[in-house]
């Protein structure tokens, strides 16, 4: 935004989040918040932890009471994904002819998809951003996937945040000249760097911050720790997060002998979630394929450790090898390989010269590739574009 521009001089961008916002979705709202050339209004179908995520420009365009009865009709019985009534599609539509912006953002792929009976009508430029699992999950379904391909046909630009998922899109059919790179951003003025330095007793805290789930491999994590424990039996790991699967690794800590040196944390606001970072020296994250064919995109969680200058113990997996360098940043392993990831994490423990030199490297690294503001200049850069695109159509 120039000196001499007001909020109410900058074009408007609509950004739909079907649910503004899930705790999960914190890289959304700082995305959201860091546009300084478009004034963004959210369109939301409800509001969830407005206090977390304070934001006045929020419209609810609530889903009909017969949105189950729909969802058993078209899931179930017709087996596609669930998109919206033309009435519906008719609403949004007088909702953004009322806003006036200049374009819309539809955040996650399977809520483009929702959102179809709209964007084949649509009048002004629309972007489409996919982060991880809604370019992975259902596209086993040939409905799904003939869904999807309609939303990359009717998008003016779709938006990926790494370069696996883009060329998972391509496969899946999207024309690869519409594909943008955008980066998750991360706020580099919030997170203090610390150099790692080995521990002298060898007391090594290790950390993995993130959803209890599948594609998280945290058994693996938890199966790793058990023998790098063996080798340094004052080492400790904090599991911070929640999800169905906290009974399950529970229960397999024990069984592994390790109950008592891995403490699961659950939910942790950022203030907390930093204070642990700052404080450990190991970041873990074994991510892999889940059963439902859900992948990473780039983990958040990790990149934030890394910019705290904590070193990255991860997989091939995604768009992990994107972020961490192997050798360099951190290591790589193969995905459910937790004899490779312990291998790894004693490598690194032996070495501390090594050690501090990938701590430095992690933290060089997001601030060179995801960086916060640079983000959301490019992503206005990527709006920009879109306007373009569309006014040479209607020229033409």
């Amino acid at each position: 935004m120039t000196p001499e521009s007001s909020p109410s001089e900058r074009r408007i961008v609509a950004s739909y989040v079907a649910t503004f916002l899930k705790p999960e979705m914190l890289h959304i709202f700082r995305q959201i918040e860091a546009l300084e050339s478009f004034r963004p209004i959210v369109i939301a179908q409800k509001r969830e932890n407005a206090d977390a995520f304070p934001f006045e420009d929020v419209v609810i365009v609530r889903k009909p009471r017969t949105h189950q009865l729909r969802r058993f009709w078209q899931k179930k019985i017709r087996r596609r994904a669930i998109t919206m009534y033309p009435w519906e599609a008719a609403r949004l539509g007088r909702v953004l002819r009322h806003l006036q912006p200049s374009l819309l953002h539809v955040y996650f792929g399977h809520i483009g998809v929702y959102l179809l009976p709209f964007l084949r009508k649509r009048t002004l430029p629309a972007l489409v951003s996919f982060h991880g699992a809604d370019a992975q999950v259902n596209f086993t379904k040939s409905a799904h996937r003939k869904q999807t391909r309609r939303v990359f046909e009717e998008a003016t630009l779709v938006l990926v945040r790494s370069k696996s998922l883009g060329e998972r899109l391509v496969e899946i059919g999207c024309d690869p000249r519409k594909i943008r790179l955008h980066r998750t951003g991360i706020p580099l003025d919030e997170i203090a760097f610390h150099l790692r330095h080995a521990p002298g007793d060898h007391a090594w805290r290790c950390l993995q911050a993130c959803r209890l789930i599948p594609k998280k491999g945290l058994r693996t994590t938890l199966r790793a720790f058990a023998k790098f424990a063996a080798v340094f039996p004052r080492a400790t790991l904090t599991v911070a997060g929640e999800g169905p699967q906290l009974e399950e690794l529970r229960s397999l800590a024990r069984n592994l002998g390790i109950g008592a040196q891995v403490f699961f944390t659950g939910f942790l606001g950022q203030e907390q979630l930093r204070a642990l970072c700052a404080e450990s020296h190991l970041f873990i994250h074994p991510s892999e394929l889940a059963p439902d064919g859900n992948q990473e995109g780039i983990p958040n969680a990790m990149l934030e450790a890394m910019a705290s200058g904590m070193p990255v113990l991860a997989t091939r997996h995604g768009g992990i090898p994107e972020a961490v360098e192997h050798g360099v940043s951190g290591l790589l392993v193969d995905e459910q390989n937790d004899a490779a990831l312990a291998a790894a994490m004693i490598e690194l423990a032996n070495d501390p010269v090594t050690f501090g030199r990938m701590s430095t490297a992690a933290g060089a690294r997001v601030a060179a590739e995801f960086d916060l503001k640079k983000q959301a200049r490019a992503l206005e850069a990527i709006y920009e574009e879109a306007i373009a695109i569309e006014a040479g159509r209607l020229v033409r």
